[in-house]
């Protein structure tokens, strides 16, 4: 069995009687792209501060190729860091800010110069070498940021929120960037989001924290396809939630009932029930398409809005029951034409999609 580049083991951080994280476990493999997600507060920059250094755990240990790190010292670990503020120096120059860990470390003139050259070039930024941080772009000085946290080429790279003060095109292009350099570099990657969509677009893997654990880790396709809990359900992509009454269960699949009669079977069933508990289905918006006449597997609703996003129209609906559905209809789509608000429809879905979770 390959020993994993960088082990988090039961990692817990407690502040006085407050438990910021708990039981934090995660293997990560030498190169790869790892993303923690969640809410703020959810213990995701906890974590990450913990491992460059910054902070104590209560309990736990980390290894970095199979060595602890919890007795070295932040600036001994040789791990870069990007923060969401640039950190730069004012005063310096572009070229010099990329120098200073070098500088620090007592590197030759050559190796220096060297160095910052290769590093301003992997984020193309090789012309600015003497511009002052003062006289460039957001986006520009997260780049100068980058750069000089892998110019002394750490084995690991640390990103807290690096994207989150930025507007969303130039956030867009700055992910494809980070995206290209991790693809360039293979430097090891662990990145703080709480933006779903920068997460998946990112990510060799994804952690997603709550409440200081992480609920589930798993490639975007993974979380998305198949969540373990509702919290990811709910908080990777668009959900719908509707309740359901349990009518048999074999092999952790189940056969529901759900909007007063509408029966699906083999349905994935999460989490562990008590006597009171019903499940609810969750059903992706668009997995969800429209007809005007009832279908085999489908719930009839009532048309509250509907909205032009482009691509797509989104079509706000409720069930007999008042629960709110959410479908997304791709733009071109012939039935879009013959849908207004007040209208009953119905709102099918494969079986196959749908996943019902207790709790």
């Amino acid at each position: 069995m390959t020993r994993p580049f960088l082990s988090i083991q039961g990692i817990r951080k407690d502040y006085g009687d407050f438990t910021a994280i708990r039981d934090v476990t995660l293997d990560i493999a030498r190169g790869e792209f790892m993303t923690f997600l969640g809410p703020s507060g959810s213990g995701k920059s906890t974590t990450l501060y913990i491992l460059a250094g910054f902070q104590d755990p209560t309990e736990g240990d980390i290894l970095l190729d199979g060595e602890s790190l919890l007795s070295v010292p932040s600036h001994k670990r040789n791990i870069g860091m990007v923060f969401q503020r640039y950190t730069l120096f004012p005063h310096l120059s572009v070229g010099e800010n990329v120098a200073f860990p070098l500088r620090v470390r007592r590197c030759a003139k050559s190796e220096i110069e060297d160095r910052v050259r290769a590093a301003l070039k992997l984020v193309h930024l090789e012309d600015f070498a003497d511009r002052k941080p003062a006289l460039m772009s957001g986006g520009q000085q997260q780049r100068v940021a980058l750069a000089r946290a892998l110019v002394y080429d750490p084995p690991l790279l640390l990103m807290d929120e690096p994207l989150s003060a930025l507007d969303k095109k130039l956030r867009e292009d700055l992910q494809f960037e980070i995206r290209r350099i991790h693809q360039e570099t293979g430097v090891t990657i662990l990145y703080v989001t709480h933006d779903q969509e920068e997460a998946l677009r990112l990510s060799d893997r994804i952690s997603v924290f709550s409440q200081g654990r992480i609920e589930q880790i798993g490639t975007g396709q993974e979380l998305y396809a198949q969540p373990a809990t509702r919290f990811v359900a709910g908080f990777i992509g668009d959900s719908n939630f509707l309740a359901a009454d349990i009518l048999s269960v074999a092999e952790n699949k189940a056969k529901l009932s759900i909007c007063d009669g509408v029966v699906v079977d083999g349905v994935p069933v999460q989490g562990r029930p008590t006597d009171a508990d019903r499940p609810t289905l969750l059903l992706r918006p668009e997995r969800i398409s429209i007809s005007l006449d009832p279908q085999e597997c489908g719930v009839p609703v009532t048309i509250r809005d509907l909205t032009f996003l482009g691509n797509m129209v989104e079509v706000s609906s409720v069930t007999d029951r008042e629960e709110p559905v959410k479908i997304r209809i791709p733009f071109g789509n012939r039935i879009v034409s013959e849908l207004a608000s007040g209208d009953r429809v119905w709102a099918n879905f494969d079986p196959g999609a749908l996943h019902a979770f207790y709790g």
